[in-house]
């Protein structure tokens, strides 16, 4: 078992190591258990040994701060956050049916999970490290050098320093009660929940406090392009940069082409929002679209939790194309298909999703 990861895991790459769990077993619990996370890498995996690992705090702060992994644990009080993340590219599958998206990985709705992560608040940390005038973004580093930058760079991104001061952002050393592990950023990693999964930067080694957004190349190549830019030539300018995260469900259970019995048929899944939003409802519809009922949600974990959602149809011999819609507080629905939302890096799908079933008399 590669990793520590589930033997029937859906890998897109090896190196660097991209792999999603089979929906199913995605749907299976609220929290995701750790060899059921999804895994995205931009390099190789670093081997980092904990009790030589550093941190370093600087940019526009009264007083640079190094710390060890002791003085991070023992220094700053632990708090827990049961927080979603979500890959920018969770679901490209679908806008792959609509265009080809060259160079990207298919990712199906696996990109995803949920976790109670533990550590230390990034606010306290750069509290202690007292924030300077001009402050207006945080940057973080880590040591896994990727080639799909021109030159390669280690990866890095930056959050705006109001997120960065907000009580749900940590700087984790813990994952569902068991210390990080190394393929999900040990020892330390930082978690943003609310936030593109690329603002969750594993194995983060050096955070700078700055006033303009970081400039690695993994901080302006996750933005959205308009459909007719070419990525290979995009540069900072050319899109928006992704932070929050759109309102999204996901189909887990059946599978897209299943064959079921005519009768009671339950459908399930996940749905998630971004910033400081919260999930309100989930529709789901048996005819395409054209009506609609609410599903069950299941109880919140949190505020940054995703939410379990299940219907039971009561489905007549045929074919069903099932379709799920999610709202958030902020009145958010998800639009009503990928055509819409198509862009060359594939990034941000939180169109309908939709599966189509055989049921059978």
């Amino acid at each position: 078992m590669a990793w520590g990861m589930r033997r029937d895991m859906i890998t897109h790459s090896v190196d660097p190591l991209n792999a999603e769990p089979p929906p199913a077993v995605l749907g299976e619990n609220d929290l995701t258990s750790a060899d059921t996370f999804y895994v995205r890498n931009h390099g190789p995996i670093p081997d980092i040994q904990p009790e030589s690992w550093r941190l370093r705090i600087g940019g526009l702060v009264d007083r640079p701060v190094e710390l060890s992994l002791a003085g991070l644990r023992d220094g700053f009080a632990r708090h827990d956050v049961v927080a979603a993340l979500e890959c920018a590219g969770n679901r490209r599958a679908g806008l792959m049916k609509v265009r080809d998206v060259p160079g990207e990985a298919p990712w199906g709705p696996g990109a995803a999970g949920n976790a109670r992560w533990t550590g230390a608040r990034l606010a306290d940390v750069l509290r202690a490290a007292g924030l300077a005038g001009g402050a207006e973004h945080v940057a973080f580093e880590a040591p896994d050098v990727s080639q799909m930058a021109s030159p390669p760079q280690p990866f890095g991104a930056s959050i705006p320093l109001g997120k960065a001061l907000g009580d749900e952002v940590l700087l984790a050393y813990a994952m569902n009660g068991q210390p990080l592990s190394r393929v999900h950023g040990a020892p330390v990693r930082v978690v943003v929940p609310g936030y593109i999964g690329a603002r969750s930067v594993k194995w983060v080694e050096q955070i700078t406090v700055q006033a303009e957004p970081s400039a690695n190349f993994f901080q302006f190549s996750y933005q959205m392009l308009p459909a007719e830019a070419d990525p290979a030539r995009a540069g900072p300018g050319d899109g928006f940069t992704l932070g929050p995260l759109a309102v999204n469900a996901a189909i887990l259970t059946p599978d897209d082409g299943a064959t079921v019995p005519a009768g009671p048929v339950t459908v399930a899944g996940y749905a998630l929002t971004g910033d400081d939003r919260r999930v309100a409802r989930v529709d789901i519809s048996a005819d395409g679209g054209r009506g609609w009922r609410q599903a069950s949600l299941e109880s919140e974990l949190s505020p940054w939790s995703w939410r379990r959602w299940h219907a039971t149809l009561d489905l007549p011999a045929g074919q069903a194309d099932i379709a799920v819609r999610a709202w958030d507080n902020g009145a958010n629905l998800q639009p009503e298909n990928e055509a819409e939302l198509w862009n060359p890096k594939g990034y941000a799908n939180n169109a309908r999703a939709r599966i189509r079933l055989t049921v059978a008399p």
